[in-house]
């Protein structure tokens, strides 16, 4: 339950101006009395003009500066003499963006000061769960969230994926992937020519190169990125949701003026809030824009750059493996699939397909061209043709959905599949 002024705050360090009313009884939660507390100038000076150090959870645990508290009865009073001061929102956004975070993280039942992406997906497990039940929680309480609800739901397969790749990285290697991409790799160049390698996709390539060299370091590596762009998702946009649900855009307008987010996101919320259904369309998949082409855009670069063909490797495998839950929407490796045609040695033409992704999903326009032909179009046919299904899906315990998309684990046999499903047709 959030705190307000009048609520009970418990103060590092007492500043002049504080008065208190407290209780004769011990401090139990039972027994704790409403009491009056201020913030002084000088105290709230501490906490403004902050720069937003750890808004990317890359740098580290916690909230978006070390300097904040994360209690949010201290928080609010903060936020609440800021405002009462006159300041211009931007100095203190900070604070105001770690009084949002709170708050987000809290109705998730998130401790924030121990979020820490980096520390593996089974000690974050806890906190995957919390996430994305409390996405789907948002869109069943309000039907024009959209971007929550499908976050939520793809979330399933995000994280059965993740937990998968921990197994990899803890028990498995990927020599048997590379086995496998090697044999798809010689039987197009044994049937068509060593021309048609670099038609091939270049993680196929990387695939059968490396696999075998893949090592539990770098599957960590990867891991620790995804965990914190999952992070970093939350921190911008649970923020913003929470806000709107308890307050409105005024909230909203308020985050834009101290620069925490622009114009275009400003109104991307103004379209959710429309109650048209093309502009709350439109509205979500503005945010959706947003985190995949600004929050997480360069860490998933830097994952498919890591140690040259290692990255490659990886980021293809796991767009292989990629299963959407959404109803109707493709996998990745069925979008846009392999075909090339090549000129064989005698002259004739080949053409050839093999069910496998000529695409990577940690490029961002390949990424996007999949989610604006699948995945917001087939979401949104469920948010407004069939809600009930929806409602039902969503209503699934987190844990059974996550435990029923585990993607990785079948990774083996999807490219046994592929290997025998090349097709090469000569004219």
């Amino acid at each position: 339950m959030r705190l307000n002024l009048g609520a009970v705050v418990r103060r590092r360090r007492w500043a002049r101006g504080v008065v208190v009313a407290t209780t004769a009884c011990a401090l139990t939660m039972s027994a704790l009395l409403s009491v009056q507390t201020s913030v002084s100038a000088s105290e709230l000076d501490e906490y403004v003009n902050l720069p937003l150090v750890n808004r990317n959870a890359e740098y580290g645990p916690g909230g978006v500066h070390p300097a904040l508290p994360t209690d949010l009865g201290i928080l609010q009073a903060l936020v609440e003499e800021a405002r009462a001061s006159g300041r211009n929102p931007e100095s203190y956004a900070a604070l105001l963006f770690q009084y949002r975070l709170v708050v987000a993280t809290e109705a998730a039942g998130i401790d924030l000061a121990s979020w820490n992406p980096r520390i593996g997906v089974s000690a974050n497990r806890s906190n995957l769960v919390k996430s994305y039940r409390f996405y789907e929680d948002l869109q069943l309480g309000h039907s024009e969230l959209q971007w929550a609800g499908m976050g939520g739901q793809v979330g399933a397969d995000f994280g059965g994926g993740l937990i998968d790749f921990e197994l990899m990285a803890d028990v498995y290697s990927l020599p048997n992937l590379q086995q496998l991409a090697n044999a798809i790799v010689s039987q197009v160049t044994d049937r068509v020519g060593k021309q048609a390698l670099e038609q091939l996709p270049e993680g196929l390539r990387a695939l059968a190169s490396v696999g075998r060299t893949v090592t539990a370091d770098d599957l960590d590596f990867a891991l620790g990125m995804i965990l914190v762009m999952q992070k970093n998702i939350f921190s911008d946009l649970m923020p913003m949701h929470q806000a709107y649900v308890d307050e409105g855009l005024p909230a909203l307008e308020e985050m834009q003026r101290a620069g925490l987010f622009g114009h275009d996101v400003m109104d991307a919320w103004r379209d959710v809030a429309s109650g048209d259904p093309d502009r709350i369309a439109q509205g979500n998949a503005a945010l959706l824009q947003r985190e995949q082409g600004v929050i997480i855009r360069d860490q998933w670069d830097r994952v498919r750059a890591y140690k040259g063909d290692v990255g490659e490797a990886i980021t293809y495998a796991s767009t292989v493996a990629g299963s959407p839950s959404v109803a109707g929407v493709v996998p990745p490796r069925s979008f846009r699939p392999l075909e090339f045609t090549t000129t064989l040695a005698d002259g004739r033409t080949a053409n050839v397909t093999m069910p496998l992704p000529d695409w990577n999903w940690s490029v961002y326009e390949d990424r996007w061209d999949y989610i604006t032909s699948q995945l917001l179009p087939k979401y949104r046919a469920m948010v407004e043709e069939d809600w009930p299904r929806l409602v039902a899906t969503l209503s699934v315990p987190y844990e059974i959905q996550l435990e029923n998309h585990r993607p990785m684990m079948t990774l083996p046999q999807t490219l046994e599949s592929a290997l025998s499903s090349l097709k090469v047709t000569v004219q």
